[in-house]
C-alpha cells in the first residue's frame, strides 16, 4: 500500500494529512508547537494518537524516540561508519533492528529488516513537487510505524544539514 506524503508541511506547529493511494486520509501528522522538544503525534482519522515522535534530549548522537501508548517502542540514530549513503539504525524495544539507507534528502530511500524490504519511499511515482511516497511492501508490516521513521529520518537529516553537517556526517563550511 503505498501512502503520499506532503513533504512541505513538515514545520512543527502544522498539521498535515497522509493519504492513501486512493486518496483518502489514513494518517494526519499533528506537529506540536511551543514544545521544548521536537514533537509529532502520527494519528488515526478519528483523532486517536497512534504514534508520538520525539527528539530525544541531551545525547551525544541526534536520536528520536516513538512512542505508543506512552511506552517507547523505537529509538532512531544514525548509523556509524555510513561514509557513501544516509545509513539510520531503528532499535525497537524488543531488540529487533531496522536498517533505514539511501538519499534522505531526496526522499529516495528504502527500510530494510535483515536484508528484507520493508518500506520503500520515493519521489518518484508522484510528479507533484514536494510530495513522497512511503510504499509499505508487506502486507502484515505496521504501516503506521513505518510512516513515523520515514518522517523521522528526513527529519533529522534535514537538522543535520541545517547544522552544517552534510548528511554524510562530514562537517560543512
Amino acid at each position: 500500500m503505498k501512502y503520499l506524503v506532503r513533504d512541505k508541511m513538515l514545520a512543527i506547529g502544522d498539521d498535515y494529512w497522509i493519504e492513501d493511494e486512493e486518496g483518502r486520509h489514513a494518517f494526519l501528522v499533528d506537529g506540536k508547537a511551543l514544545r521544548f522538544r521536537d514533537t509529532l503525534e502520527l494519528k488515526d482519522p478519528d483523532g486517536q494518537i497512534l504514534i508520538t515522535l520525539r527528539e530525544k534530549l541531551f545525547t551525544l548522537r541526534d536520536a528520536m524516540t516513538l512512542e505508543r501508548d506512552e511506552r517507547r517502542l523505537a529509538v532512531i540514530r544514525r548509523k556509524r561508519l555510513s561514509l557513501l549513503r544516509n545509513h539510520f539504525r531503528v532499535t525497537l524495544a524488543e531488540g529487533t533492528e531496522l536498517d533505514v539507507s539511501g538519499r534522505i534528502l531526496d526522499r529516495e530511500f528504502k527500510v530494510e529488516y535483515d536484508g528484507e524490504l520493508l518500506a520503500l519511499i520515493s519521489r518518484q511515482w508522484y510528479r507533484v513537487r514536494e510530495t513522497y511516497a512511503v510504499d509499505v511492501v508487506r502486507e502484515d508490516a505496521d504501516a503506521a510505524l513505518l510512516i513515523a521513521v520515514a518522517v523521522c529520518v528526513i527529519r533529522m537529516a534535514e537538522k543535520e544539514r541545517e547544522g552544517g553537517v552534510s548528511p554524510d556526517g562530514v562537517p560543512g563550511p
